[in-house]
């Protein structure tokens, strides 16, 4: 198999089975309900995990959860920070479970690993790659010379990188990014240091937790292209420059837009992954994130989603009829082994479709944790289907035509079939 590397820029093959395959995804800042396009990474993490187990590979998936940040004490107002984090963290975790993938290996978060976090800065500035300034602690970007290796940014175009910018005036160089930030006024939470009271930054909280979990280098690391510079950057900077080799492939999946927009708080254009179950379903939604290559951007809207239920409609009309075609299942594994190109894996799915290869479409949907159920008529429905046949059995063609109108008028396709029939949604 497979998958398009960031650092290299090409796809690289990953190990011959079993692996194992060790895969980190950045998940959410939780300090509101998570919105759909925080579905993605979480989405794409579990379906690389499903298929290479089914390929016998041995897979740990880690998406961790970032519960100690800037937006959370913003977000919490006059309320504890910790309590809206640890609220928030649990309807993430709901609203992910729900989609019906189960759960990551690990969900580590940044407030389990505070003291590896201050071991690992020490670490850091023992070695020179990082220094003390008033209680906040800094990483020496010009300290190493391989920094935006991943981003292919230009270290002498890098300037005050995000959320540290208020802190600018106590670093030694803009450049530099924050591994340590001292206690400001306001924020109720914080943690002890060899600084004094603070918490860590946002990008060594992600550094610690994959590497408590996975050691210090591992296959496959993910999350949004959004996160490349500078939480990815950063990430990599401050791991190898304590010579951990950390990540060997990055991956980075395309951004959610709405109606051509990246969805964003700041936009207001904002559906979260719970709106968007109760509004769809689960397989709806699932089926959605399948019509896009994981790297590209993806459409979110009225419209996409309703060719997306659409589709899957026509997964279930076909499954209500259980039939004998075959199908190879080497086409599929040739689309995902490519890159994971889950477009080509659709369209080889609606094949098996056409050919009635319903045992290998059942298969092929539950990679992706689509599996339609049967829907069966009510009650009416299937006393019209009932009359009908006795009708056809009496000759009375007339009255089977119109019973057959008012089925489809109903919702409902009935067909014809060996012992008796069959309803279908239309």
């Amino acid at each position: 198999m497979r998958l398009y590397n960031t650092l290299s820029r090409q796809p690289e093959e990953l190990p011959p089975a079993p692996g194992p395959i060790r895969m980190y995804f950045c998940g959410p800042t939780v300090y509101a309900r998570a919105h759909i396009g925080n579905a993605r990474p979480f989405v794409v993490g579990m379906w690389f995990r499903s298929w290479l187990s089914a390929s016998g590979y041995d897979v740990t998936l880690v998406h961790n959860i970032t519960d100690i940040n800037d937006k959370i004490y913003e977000a919490a107002g006059d309320e504890s920070s910790a309590e809206l984090a640890a609220r928030a963290t649990q309807w993430y975790i709901d609203d992910t479970e729900a989609l019906g993938l189960g759960l990551p290996d690990h969900l580590p978060k940044a407030t389990d690993s505070v003291p590896s976090i201050v071991a690992f800065i020490e670490e850091l500035i023992d070695r020179d790659f990082a220094y003390v300034a008033d209680g906040d602690v800094y990483f020496r970007v010009a300290r190493y010379p391989e920094y935006g290796q991943l981003s292919r940014q230009r270290v002498d175009e890098v300037e005050g990188q995000d959320e540290e910018e208020r802190a600018g005036a106590r670093k030694e160089d803009l450049r530099d990014f924050a591994l340590w930030k001292a206690n400001k006024p306001g924020e109720d939470t914080s943690w002890q240091s060899p600084w004094g009271p603070g918490r860590p930054g946002w990008h060594i909280e992600c550094s610690v937790m994959a590497e408590e979990l996975l050691g210090p280098a591992f296959e496959i690391h993910g999350g949004g292209l959004d996160l490349v510079f500078p939480h990815h950057e950063n990430e990599l900077a401050q791991s190898r420059a304590l010579g951990h080799d950390f990540a060997r492939i990055w991956t980075h999946n395309g951004m959610l837009r709405f109606t051509g927009e990246k969805m964003s708080k700041s936009e207001g254009n904002v559906v979260t992954i719970r709106e968007a179950l109760d509004r769809w379903g689960r397989e709806t939604v699932l089926l959605f994130f399948m019509t896009g290559h994981w790297s590209k951007p993806i459409d979110f809207s009225e419209e996409t989603m309703a060719q997306a239920r659409a589709q899957l409609e026509t997964f279930q009309n076909a499954l209500l009829i259980e039939q004998g075609g075959e199908a190879e299942w080497r086409e599929l594994e040739r689309a995902l082994e490519n890159d994971f190109n889950t477009p080509d894996a659709l369209a080889v799915l609606h094949s098996w479709r056409s050919v009635g290869a319903t045992e290998q479409l059942r298969r092929g949907l539950g990679l992706f944790g689509i599996e339609p159920q049967r829907v069966d008529a009510p009650n009416f429905v299937q006393s019209l289907a009932t009359d009908r046949q006795s009708a056809r059995a009496a000759g009375d063609f007339d009255e089977a035509d119109r019973l057959r109108a008012e089925i489809e008028a109903a919702g409902w396709v009935v067909r014809d079939v060996a012992d008796g029939f069959q309803l279908v949604p239309k």
